[in-house]
């Protein structure tokens, strides 16, 4: 496909013209009036000498106007921050969803809050398991487990959502678990199961717990959220995080940025405006935002990042220096060792952590492994210098993102009012030196706490698309620039990156052969001048193009960026009318029947999970009550009259034996449960009129009233009753 007549600069200066920026030939890419940018968008767009008749669409138009006074940044908030389909009382929550720690927060009293987990936690592991019989833990529960079940147990799942087999290389030799590819889609097994999981199942499961818990907490049913994930994500993994949203129920109602979000936490209370870089280095991912925040307006003026770089990189090269002189020393290579990976990889963290607070840090792994002389153990102590040394590429690599930042915002360094640390990675030290130095030796801000604040912001835009929130717009951007593959494999750009979206672009190419029946379309993202060394996007195919000769037919093609950062892409033969169109889902991402059946099978797994754990209480409670009879029976011995214990003692035996089997019948179980708890009834009350008709004189009344305890699922049991005289 050929561009018809498309020359560089036009379609550079349409682009801009979308960020309030516009490309004349005395000013460069300066910024300028509101007013004076959209003309000269409209200029471009309606050029006969432009050629590639380039639009920029209403919603780009009006982007245009927010890079002004935060008075003209005001006006677009009725529009940008929209309210979504919420109905009344409807619960909306912010989730951070991590690499390795998730946050949920919502919108109480007014202001954002935290929501603790069942476990009484502020952040859960995204870790989720499969027991030995099959049981799904999701969290600390499956944390903890992790060494003892480390080829069920998933971890850093977030590092292979909506990627390719060819983009995992790295991630693959960092984990315990086995990771297989099915055509170009990555699947993790889980042996246990005999099952394969595509990364957003996995995902879904700790979505799943999230939204679960914040219901608890709240009292109400959470259905809706707005999720968040790294700036630097491309379409296909923004995609891949909504699809996990629904898999695990929820209707995620915008995809926001990490930083972004961060943002909006730390600006809430900021009347004037600030420049603010967000450094935000994670478990998995490491993102850089520069901001105009303040007056209730958060603006992205550019972002960068490195998706492979995050806080399990810091833990890897503590567990290679460690299985390096393991096995000068011992002969052992521990990294094919799935158990002993496991334990390397948690006290690396756990090093790493020690070492933000201290100068060195002891590693004591005792039996990591045993050969033919007897069992092997790690005794070393690994000081601060020596992890930053070990560390040293990875803290380099934190530098070129934020320049590059910098540069694409127009931002000198110095103008930087604030930096912001985001991630528990920012607490190490040589990581805060380095944040610093790259600001001009500004000390960064750490009045935000760097785990929650991501889910802070997310509950704030939950907030303000819940109509809870008033006067707070967010003014996000896409990280990577969009485009086509044009004749030559040249990549053609339609929408550069950090463009403030939602926004929508058009231009019409031609054919490049006489006669040519159809057009494909390649959609591409990334930033090289060739189609071959970006992400394709996707491909589709626009057919019925009526013989021509080359550079007749005009082909309109529309790019659509939404308030997610997701894309949808149309092209239309003006000549016929025939059109086309397709939301962009990469080939590593799930097509909606396999999403369908994921919904499918994750609501049958969580009404399997139900009803296993209501097998096990009501077993549970029939033991309490078994027990409690033969105690109750025992102490009243022959206080107990004939007849009700002729009535009881089958009873007992009855549930006693059915208790006793591997698997009883739930339901079966309760009816039983619920005869046995009448009978014991009856019995405490005859013993207690037996006794109080046997009272001696004086004694008080109801002195025999322990005889009458209640049964189980009594709320009134004897706790319950006030000393008064040990008040």
């Amino acid at each position: 496909m050929a561009s018809k007549k498309a020359g560089a600069a036009a379609v550079a200066c349409a682009g801009l013209a979308g960020l309030g920026f516009v490309a004349t030939p005395d000013s460069g890419n300066r910024r300028v009036p509101a007013a004076d940018a959209a003309k000269a968008s409209a200029k471009v767009a309606a050029s006969p000498e432009a050629g590639s008749a380039f639009t920029v669409g209403a919603a780009a138009a009006t982007a245009a106007g927010a890079v002004a006074a935060s008075t003209r940044r005001k006006t677009r908030a009725s529009r940008v921050g929209a309210r979504a389909e919420v109905g009344p009382g409807e619960k909306v929550v912010g989730i951070d969803l991590g690499t390795t720690n998730s946050a949920v927060a919502a919108m109480e009293a007014g202001a954002p809050t935290i929501i603790p987990n069942a476990e009484g936690a502020r952040t859960t592991p995204s870790v989720v398991a499969y027991s030995k019989s099959g049981e799904l833990l999701v969290g600390q529960i499956a944390k903890r487990q992790a060494v003892v079940n480390p080829e069920n147990t998933f971890y850093s799942v977030k590092r292979f959502v909506g990627r390719q087999p060819n983009e995992v290389g790295e991630e693959l030799k960092e984990v315990s678990y086995k990771v297989d590819f099915e055509g170009q889609k990555v699947k993790i097994d889980c042996p246990v199961l005999s099952k394969k999981f595509a990364p957003e199942e996995v995902s879904a499961q700790v979505l799943r717990k999230l939204s679960g818990d914040a219901g608890t907490y709240l009292s109400a049913t959470v259905q809706k959220a707005v999720v968040t994930v790294p700036a630097y994500f491309n379409d296909s993994q923004r995609q891949a995080t909504k699809d996990a949203g629904k898999i695990a129920g929820l209707d995620v109602l915008r995809i926001v940025n990490e930083p972004t979000a961060a943002s909006l936490a730390y600006g809430l209370e900021k009347a004037n405006n600030e420049t603010i870089l967000v450094f935000d280095l994670g478990g998995g991912t490491f993102d850089v935002s520069v901001l105009e925040v303040g007056d209730g307006v958060c603006e992205v003026l550019a972002t960068n990042g490195d998706t492979h770089l995050g806080g399990d990189d810091f833990d890897k090269v503590i567990v290679d220096w460690l299985a390096e002189d393991f096995q000068k020393t011992e002969g052992i290579d521990l990294l094919k060792d799935r158990q002993a990976l496991q334990r390397l990889t948690e006290a690396a963290e756990k090093a790493k952590i020690e070492l933000s607070g201290v100068q060195e840090a002891k590693i004591s792994l005792p039996f990591i492994t045993a050969d033919a002389t007897g069992p092997k153990h790690i005794e070393q102590s690994l000081s601060r210098a020596k992890f930053e040394q070990l560390a040293s590429k990875l803290i380099a690599r934190c530098r070129t993102p934020v320049e590059n930042a910098l540069k694409d915002s127009k931002i000198s360094a110095s103008e930087i009012n604030e930096i912001v640390l985001v991630g528990g990675s920012t607490r190490i030290p040589s990581i805060q030196s380095l944040a610093s130095e790259l600001v001009g030796g500004k000390k960064p801000n750490q009045s935000v706490n760097p785990d929650e604040v991501v889910a802070v912001g997310a509950a704030v835009q939950a907030g303000v698309l819940a109509g809870d929130v008033k006067d707070i717009v967010l003014l996000d951007v896409t990280p990577l620039s969009l485009g086509v593959e044009t004749l030559g494999g040249v990549a053609t750009v339609l929408i550069p990156r950090n463009t403030t979206i939602p926004t929508k672009k058009t231009e019409v190419f031609s054919t490049a052969t006489d006669s040519q029946p159809s057009v494909e379309i390649v959609v591409l993202q990334g930033e090289r001048q060739f189609a071959k060394d970006n992400k394709i996007l996707g491909t589709f195919r626009l057919d019925g193009v009526p013989p021509a000769p080359r550079g007749v037919p005009q082909i309109e093609v529309t790019f659509d960026i939404d308030a997610n950062g997701i894309l949808n892409v149309g092209a239309k033969d003006r000549g016929t009318g025939k059109e086309q169109t397709i939301t962009i889902a990469g080939s590593s991402t799930l097509d909606k029947t396999d999403v369908d059946k994921m919904v499918q099978d994750a609501e049958a797994n969580a009404a399997e999970d139900n009803k296993r754990k209501d097998a096990v209480e009501t077993k549970n409670n029939a033991e309490s009550l078994v027990y409690q009879t033969e105690k109750q029976l025992s102490d009243l011995g022959d206080k107990v009259p004939a007849d009700l214990k002729a009535s009881i003692d089958p009873k007992l035996q009855a549930l006693k034996d059915k208790v006793a089997e591997a698997e009883p019948d739930t339901e079966l179980l309760k009816t039983m449960t619920k005869d046995l708890q009448e009978e014991l009834m009856k019995v405490g009350q005859a013993a207690y009129a037996n006794t109080g008709a046997a009272a001696p004189e004086g004694a008080p009344e109801g002195a025999a009233g322990d005889a009458g305890a209640p049964p189980p699922g009594d709320a009134k049991g004897k706790d319950d009753v006030i000393d008064v005289d040990g008040q």
